[in-house]
């Protein structure tokens, strides 16, 4: 399976894969906020991606010194001071979340006070990614057709696989 704490895959992925990878490391994006243990999850990294998918990054945050985080990625040079931040509840817990782009790439921060491989996002797209490898190409096709008729990635999935919940469902696999 892909290690998919780090981005070196990337580059011998598709050619959005090889964007993203040229642009993250271009920025050192995750060199320069590693303090908070990031990883890039979502649909760029198993290949579901549509046009104008975001590149998804999680982060390892203590809401508590939410501001040193902020000023670390101002003072990393990647979000403007202009830039909107969130702070919404999912599931349960509390979380920040900003909006912007590196070159042509939406990117999504999303931070958590939890470890980003214990993080929903991270745990939905390796079960997603071990569905897409036992399922084949045309269930990777079906998938992506969903998403790009607007549905979001867990309830495509759930859709195709018959779940109740895709959301809790998908932490199973």
């Amino acid at each position: 399976m892909i290690d998919f704490t780090r981005i070196d895959y990337l580059q011998n992925g598709n050619d959005r894969q090889k964007k993203a990878y040229e642009i993250l490391t271009k920025y050192q994006v995750l060199e320069k906020m590693k303090d908070y243990s990031p990883i890039l999850a979502g649909t760029v990294p198993i290949e579901i991606d549509i046009k104008g998918s975001d590149l998804d990054i999680i982060f390892e945050v203590d809401l508590k010194y939410k501001q040193d985080f902020l000023d670390d990625l101002l003072f990393s040079q990647l979000i403007s001071h202009d830039a909107e931040v969130e702070y919404p509840i999912v599931n349960g817990e509390k979380c920040i979340t900003l909006n912007f782009m590196l070159e042509g790439f939406p990117i999504e921060i999303f931070g958590q006070n939890k470890p980003t491989t214990q993080q929903n996002a991270y745990l939905h797209m390796v079960a997603e990614y071990k569905i897409l490898q036992e399922k084949g190409e045309k269930f990777k096709q079906k998938i992506i057709e969903l998403k790009k008729q607007g549905i979001k990635t867990e309830p495509a999935f759930g859709m195709l696989l018959g779940l109740e919940n895709p959301y809790e469902d998908l932490l199973k696999f």
